[in-house]
């Protein structure tokens, strides 16, 4: 998988991929991750990748030719499955989304800043909307990892156990169950007797039965899913 991602901030995204299971992803070469300053396709000495509204109100808005400049030199290059712009009021992202996101080949992510972007952006260029919440960030770099870490852990090879990611929370509509380790008794706190026994089949229901109990007491919106 190729990730690129267009920003006019590349120093606050790049250390998430320096350090973890981002970056032992990407010195496997699971995946290759990609940064494009916004401003190095301005064509004014200022570099300027903003300006005011058309019909007034506050705020400014991102510009429609550099985004252009810098989408279109990338898709010279290579067909893209995703140009994904990070916005509040895109999609709310959940599982489902990232295990789609996680089979694409390439994907371009557009970091939102200020009022937005110029509408005719995401009419020509945006194929998905995504947004990690209903809140407002200064930025859309911070979702845009939060998107890229959601989608490459889901890539076969990245975490050291390839059965880990399908057990994770919100897969199937569930919550995880409770998980324990050593030691057996903590405290006077005890880890439940049936998951020393062996009995797998046994395990695995009494998992079910706690990730159905978990959401129920917690989410309850994802079980009417």
């Amino acid at each position: 998988m190729r990730i690129d991602i267009i920003t006019v901030l590349p120093e606050l995204l790049k250390s998430p991929f320096e350090a973890s299971i981002l970056k032992r992803a990407i010195e496997a070469d699971l995946v290759e991750v990609h940064f494009h300053n916004l401003r190095d396709y301005t064509s004014d000495r200022y570099k300027s990748i903003d300006d005011t509204q058309f019909g007034g109100g506050a705020g400014m808005v991102m510009m429609v030719e550099p985004i252009d400049k810098c989408i279109s030199a990338l898709k010279a290059e290579r067909d893209y499955d995703e140009v994904i712009y990070m916005t509040p009021d895109g999609n709310t992202l959940n599982q489902g989304i990232a295990n789609q996101l996680s089979l694409q080949e390439n994907i371009i992510i557009l970091c939102g800043h200020y009022k937005g972007v110029d509408q005719r952006v995401r009419d020509q260029f945006i194929t998905r909307e995504i947004s990690i919440g209903d809140y407002v960030l200064s930025g859309g770099e911070l979702g845009a990892a939060v998107l890229c870490d959601a989608v490459i852990r889901l890539i076969p090879g990245v975490l050291g156990n390839e059965t880990s990611a399908l057990t994770d929370s919100f897969q199937d509509n569930l919550l995880a169950p409770p998980i324990y380790t050593k030691p057996r008794e903590y405290k006077g706190w005890k880890v439940p007797k049936l998951l020393f026994s062996g009995n797998l089949p046994e395990i695995e229901k009494w998992r079910e039965e706690q990730a159905y109990l978990r959401t129920k007491e917690r989410r309850p919106d994802l079980l009417d899913d």
